[in-house]
């Protein structure tokens, strides 16, 4: 993505830090980026303010994943699924139990 709006997404956190909005949009772009420890540590913010963005759980445990960090992955899962059958959010709850799935034992 442009930096351009990487550094937009930057600013509208620095003024809010508690803008899911803007803090998932930039902890996507570095995920698409390639800067997978920037990204982890933007979706670790966001859940920090808002434990029941379900989106964060799946894409922070992806980045998290791609990092060969399987057991952090897990963790990040399996506290989405809990999070997620709390709220009734199924589908993403679903999301992530096949996400944990796939994990390796």
């Amino acid at each position: 993505m442009s930096t351009n709006r990487m550094e937009i997404l930057m600013n509208m956190v620095a003024q809010n830090p508690r803008d899911t909005f803007a803090r998932y949009g930039l902890a996507m772009e570095y995920a698409n980026s390639g800067n997978l420890q920037q990204a982890v540590i933007e979706y670790r913010a966001l859940l920090e303010n808002n434990p029941d963005y379900a989106a964060a759980y799946f894409h922070g445990g992806h980045a998290l994943e791609k990092l060969g960090l399987v057991e952090e992955a897990r963790q990040i899962y399996e506290k989405g699924i809990e999070t997620t059958t709390r709220t009734g959010d199924q589908h993403t709850r679903s999301e992530l139990q096949a996400a944990l799935d796939m994990l390796p034992l």
